[in-house]
């Protein structure tokens, strides 16, 4: 009888498809440190590609425009401590994008779109972190959106908010697409 009853609980707590993706991305359970941020940045969009491609998506291409506007706002977030896709200055994804890069000039179509996640000791890693989008509507829907192409990610250490003593990690994605007057 009991058995049956830890299968179900088992079942019932099976990872979602980032953590089962951890394993085909080299560093996605490492903790963010100063010195590691280039590794989290690549097993975080490994797992994103693992979410997308499962599903018939095409994999994003990490754009250095979107990378800058990201790692700009992650840092900020951090730095002011706060934690919102508006900045105490009121500056938006749109304004972000436009005054700190180049993505949009002379695109005649665009979309955008943004996550954003801090997460402190194991929830700090990018696999938790994709998990935890992923179960986020909204943030999934971003993921998940067959029009961007492109991402930047962004990923500063510590957290806009207080995190005791444990190591934390703030991040940013920020998704495009954009159609070129060319």
């Amino acid at each position: 009888m009991l058995l049956p009853a830890l299968l179900c609980l088992l079942a019932l707590g099976a990872p979602p498809a980032a953590s089962a993706a951890a394993p085909r991305c080299a560093n996605a359970n490492l903790m963010p440190a100063q010195d590691n941020l280039p590794a989290i940045r690549d097993a975080t969009l490994c797992l994103l590609n693992v979410e997308r491609t499962s599903r018939g998506l095409r994999k994003l291409k990490s754009n250095p425009q979107l990378r800058r506007s990201a790692q700009r706002f992650s840092v900020m977030m951090v730095q002011q401590n706060f934690f919102d896709h508006v900045s105490p200055g009121g500056s938006t994804l749109l304004s972000r994008v436009r005054r700190g890069t180049d993505y949009l000039a002379g695109a005649l179509n665009y979309a955008l779109g943004e996550n954003i996640a801090w997460g402190s000791g194991h929830y700090a890693t990018p696999a938790e972190t994709v998990v935890g989008w992923m179960n986020s509507a909204g943030h999934r829907r971003n993921i998940l959106n067959r029009k961007f192409h492109h991402i930047g990610i962004g990923i500063a250490t510590g957290a806009p908010a207080n995190a005791g003593s444990m190591p934390a990690a703030t991040y940013t994605t920020h998704f495009g697409f954009r159609r070129l007057d060319r």
